[in-house]
């Protein structure tokens, strides 16, 4: 099954798409013959992606400002996309900061919440409202982590924030599957991008390495199966579902 066709001809917002694995997924939707819409807060580092996909032969590229974490902000988008709705939806914004929970004030767990957990939640519903006001189904795909599923120290709210997007997958699947919605998310163990290569490279990052039973990295490209898979017709059938992709590290002894 070329599972690369599910996505030939269909429109897909992205958000976070300003780097990491946001940027990857939009490349690769563009690749496989979709329309792309990049969404995130930094609009210049959208604008040069948009560039490198219509230079690469993806002119159904565009980018949209848009704070997952502002209601009206992500209003504003839905009512941008009002005449060319996405056809499947990609929440990947997501931040992270770490600490012991103990030092961690309220305004930085609120913060991690709003955008990784509140902010899912606020595309998801928009999405799925515009869907329905359209007379027709769509797909969702969270950005999940392993973390959602199994915890670490020092960053707490990122582990709680992902686990509610799991436990927010299952939700909105089960309410949605009758009106033709699917929601599924992609849990990725630890993957190398610009963003954490230092921490990597150090040596508590070369530690956590060793402790990923395929004993290396994740690269983006390892997620790109499970994506397309998650985002075209090929998983017409699931829905609620949580696809681990981490190199072994969820089955990893204690």
């Amino acid at each position: 099954m070329d599972l690369a066709a599910g996505l030939r001809g269909r429109h897909v917002l992205v958000t976070g798409a300003s780097s990491g694995l946001g940027d990857h997924f939009a490349r690769l939707c563009a690749r496989c013959g979709a329309a792309v819409t990049v969404a995130a807060r930094r609009k210049e580092r959208l604008d040069a992606l948009v560039a490198a996909l219509r230079e690469a032969g993806a002119p159904e590229a565009r980018a949209l400002a848009l704070d997952v974490a502002d209601a009206d902000s992500v209003a504003g988008a839905f009512a941008d996309l009002a005449g060319a709705l996405p056809d499947v939806v990609v929440n990947n914004a997501g931040i992270a900061e770490g600490g012991a929970a103990l030092d961690t004030d309220l305004d930085t767990f609120d913060r991690v919440i709003a955008t990784n957990l509140r902010g899912v939640w606020a595309m998801s519903t928009a999405a799925a409202r515009a869907w329905r006001a359209a007379g027709r189904g769509g797909t969702i795909v969270n950005v999940a982590s392993i973390l959602g599923l199994r915890v670490t120290g020092g960053v707490g709210p990122y582990t709680v924030s992902k686990a509610g997007v799991v436990q927010m997958t299952q939700a909105l699947g089960l309410e949605w599957a009758r009106h033709g919605i699917r929601v599924n998310a992609l849990a990725p163990g630890y993957v190398g991008t610009d963003i954490n290569r230092d921490f990597f490279e150090s040596p508590p990052g070369q530690a956590m390495i060793k402790r990923i039973p395929m004993r290396r990295l994740g690269r983006p490209e390892d997620l790109d199966g499970a994506f397309l898979l998650l985002a075209g017709d090929a998983s017409g059938w699931m829905t609620g579902a949580t696809i681990p992709v981490d190199g072994g590290h969820l089955v990893s002894g204690l």
